[in-house]
């Protein structure tokens, strides 16, 4: 079933400037279409859970706000104006962050080099001038215990901590780094039970900062546990976009499984041709 925003959305859940709006956004790579009228609105202190299968169009939705490719239809608004991202590093002035799933760590380097990865702090302003590795230590577990992430000893290969807590040095380096807008790539999708409610606990705690978090998952239980507006993408295009008063868990499931088309199927199936 295709919903629209005007059909459900309610306008008191919304206050203020969304940090995030969407309007009619397309992607098209030649004569293939990636993305076609996406309207999305990312607001601060909430999770924008955006669902869907491989090739539904989420990775290219990622890429445009993240600055990889700038969009080739509709507008793309942050704090009320008009942009349109030509790289990362302007995506990043604008406060907007984003972490892949494979990350981008160094396995075999230590905690707090991680956290300052490509903006190490130095003694001076030459090239050459040494790094502040004392107080990069001290920053990095500060941060790190803001989060609520204990790491016993900083100078370990981040390779040797978990899945789920690589994926929350890496949330908590954007944060300390001027996110106001945190892109999670499928976050959980590698993890099991446990480190994936170790994500999601800091996915959470992000919102409860007050940044504007999109979570990007296949997994509508997961999205459910921390997220505060859903919307599932198909083929390109967006087939439901709901707030948690308005949906529950058993719906967003069935939507995410295929809606109409899975009761079609059911209905198939279970009255086959004699």
């Amino acid at each position: 079933m295709t919903d629209t925003l005007s059909e459900h959305a309610d306008p008191t859940l919304h206050r203020g400037e969304p940090l995030i709006r969407m309007t009619g956004v397309g992607m098209s790579y030649g004569a293939i279409r990636a993305l076609s009228g996406i309207d999305l609105r990312v607001d601060a202190g909430e999770v924008t859970c955006v669902l869907g299968d491989n090739g539904a169009g989420k990775s290219t939705l990622i890429k445009i706000m993240a600055g990889l490719h700038p969009h080739t239809e509709g507008t793309l608004q942050v704090d009320g104006r008009d942009v349109r991202f030509g790289s990362p590093r302007e995506a990043l002035d604008h406060g907007i962050a984003t972490v892949y799933q494979d990350l981008a760590v160094v396995g075999l380097m230590e905690v707090w080099r991680n956290f300052f990865l490509g903006s190490e702090l130095r003694a001076g302003s030459f090239p050459l001038a040494p790094l502040r590795i004392r107080q990069m230590r001290q920053i990095a577990d500060a941060e790190l215990r803001k989060m609520g992430i204990v790491v016993a000893d900083l100078d370990q290969p981040i390779g040797t901590l978990s899945g789920g807590q690589r994926q929350c040095v890496a949330i908590a380096r954007a944060v300390y780094f001027g996110a106001r807008v945190l892109i999670l790539d499928e976050p959980t999708a590698a993890l099991g039970v446990k480190q994936s409610g170790v994500v999601l606990k800091y996915i959470a705690a992000a919102r409860d900062a007050g940044l504007g978090v999109v979570f990007i998952t296949h997994n509508p239980h997961h999205a459910f546990l921390v997220g505060n507006h859903f919307v599932i993408l198909k083929r390109g295009r967006r087939v439901l976009d709901r707030h948690r008063a308005q949906i529950t868990l058993d719906e967003l499931t069935a939507e995410m499984a295929g809606g109409q088309e899975l009761a079609e199927l059911a209905h198939e199936l279970a009255d086959p041709p004699s």
